[in-house]
């Protein structure tokens, strides 16, 4: 069974960091590129980051560059975001999901998803 489950969310004032984790089975992990994706209230999902399953390569959208990192430990089946300099903007509940292969093509390749984590960035 595909599972995914996010962890790590919280609140945290403007300028300050989190790091989130997600927990993956096997099925929905090996050989799959990892994205990250959040939601913010009124607004649609939007992707924020991804990364390829074995070159390691990574992908970021334009606004969190320079601030956001993912990452991937594939012995533990686990994908982390570090987010630094925050900003109330980011306010969003973020979800992990699992592509349907080792490449990041376009943000609608995701065919698993955890239930989400939320970020509560204050000002």
């Amino acid at each position: 069974q595909a599972q995914l489950e996010e962890s790590g969310g919280g609140l945290v004032q403007a300028g300050g960091s989190l790091r989130l984790s997600c927990a993956a089975s096997e099925r929905a992990f090996n050989n799959r590129a990892m994205g990250w994706f959040r939601q913010a209230p009124g607004k649609e999902r939007e992707f924020v980051a991804a990364i390829n399953w074995s070159d390691n390569k990574t992908y970021y959208k334009d606004s969190v560059k320079g601030r956001f990192t993912t990452a991937r430990d594939n012995a533990k089946h686990t994908v982390y975001l570090q987010m630094n300099s925050l900003k109330p903007e980011d306010t969003a509940v973020y979800y992990c999901a699992a592509a349907s292969g080792p490449y990041h093509y376009t943000e609608y390749d995701y065919d698993y998803w955890g239930q989400g984590t939320q970020v509560t960035v204050s000002s």
